[in-house]
């Protein structure tokens, strides 16, 4: 199958697809007799477990480590669940960082009084941006 046909069924962009090739994420498709990328199933398993993965939030680098381990069928699972891990982690401390933002903005949300921005304590808050 072509590029386009693969975009298609993966709902990925081309430019994602080529991306992935060069990153070498994605085996470099053979090519038909015209120049065409020509793409076998494979690409598209692999296509979506990346996809999947992206979608979870895995790093390019985790992704990568991930389809060296689905690669090898005979390996434990114990770093898969490492890197499961450490990305949980991640995603452990990104909530707690949004927390305290949405907390902040909600305190500073209320001292508003719907007055001039001259008054505005959400800008105050912020600090100067006056322009020179």
């Amino acid at each position: 199958m072509r590029i386009g046909e693969l975009a298609r069924i993966t709902k990925t962009k081309t430019e994602t697809i080529r991306f992935y090739e060069k990153e070498g994420l994605l085996p470099r498709a053979a090519r038909t007799s015209a120049n065409y990328r020509s793409y076998g199933n494979e690409h598209g398993q692999r296509l979506s477990f990346i996809r999947r993965a992206r979608d979870l939030g895995f790093r390019l680098d985790d992704v990568r480590e991930l389809l060296a381990l689905a690669d090898d069928r005979s390996r434990s699972c114990g770093a898969v669940d490492e890197i499961t891990t450490r990305h949980l982690e991640e995603i452990d401390a990104k909530i707690a960082d949004l927390a305290k933002m949405r907390a902040e903005l909600s305190r500073i949300l209320t001292t508003c009084e719907q007055g001039t921005i001259d008054d505005c304590r959400i800008i105050e808050t912020l600090g100067p941006c006056h322009s020179a």
